[in-house]
């Protein structure tokens, strides 16, 4: 299915978000890999890791209009060579996701909602936040809330930051797009984070810009 989103979010910030649909080879064939780029390639010991890896690759050609190749740093942050944009990437089943700012700091989670996130709330979810009661709508909230503190952790460069203890979601009515205010408190800041949310069919993507 390839491209299902690419929208210019803000100044000079643009999200694209890739359906993966094709096999190994179409995605291979749609961008220029430097040599130790196909080294990281045949690391990968299966073929579904591979087709991943390759997804964001030619996502991001899609969105820029040229092959850039993508590092990361020791706290596996993801960068671009030659620093021409700020980067966020987020992955799940069979969609990938990409954030993208020449100016301003990046954060975006993507999340398949499977029927796990309740027996795992505990470890995420503080005194502070509240989640709905409505059953119907409690997974749904409970990935929003999971997915705004992937956001806050990747755009805080992954450093000092537990999802409980150090990431506080406002309370919010979840809707089916909407808005939301996330507090990172750690050593090294007090920080708001104004954050947007919406979904498309089973997924949800949360992102932050600032």
């Amino acid at each position: 299915m390839g491209l299902i989103l690419k929208e210019n979010i803000e100044d000079e910030c643009i999200i694209g978000i890739w359906n993966i649909s094709e096999e190994y080879n179409e995605l291979f064939s749609k961008v220029f890999l430097l040599p130790e780029e196909i080294e990281i390639l045949n690391s990968f010991s299966n073929i579904p890791r591979k087709i991943e890896w390759l997804s964001v690759r030619v996502l991001l050609r899609e969105m820029t209009g040229k092959d850039h190749t993508i590092q990361y740093n020791g706290s596996r942050k993801p960068f671009i060579k030659g620093n021409r944009y700020n980067i966020s990437i987020s992955h799940s089943k069979s969609f990938s996701s990409i954030l993208l700012s020449k100016k301003k700091k990046v954060g975006i989670d993507l999340e398949y909602m499977s029927h796990r996130i309740s027996r795992i709330a505990h470890k995420f979810i503080n005194d502070k936040e509240v989640i709905t009661e409505n059953e119907d709508k409690r997974k749904y909230h409970l990935y929003i809330h999971w997915c705004a503190k992937e956001a806050l952790y990747k755009i805080c460069d992954k450093q000092d930051i537990n999802f409980k203890s150090n990431l506080t979601i406002e309370p919010f009515i979840p809707k089916n797009k909407g808005e939301l205010n996330g507090w990172v408190h750690n050593k090294s800041r007090t920080e708001l984070f104004k954050m947007k949310y919406f979904s498309i069919d089973n997924y949800i993507i949360v992102y932050t810009i600032k």
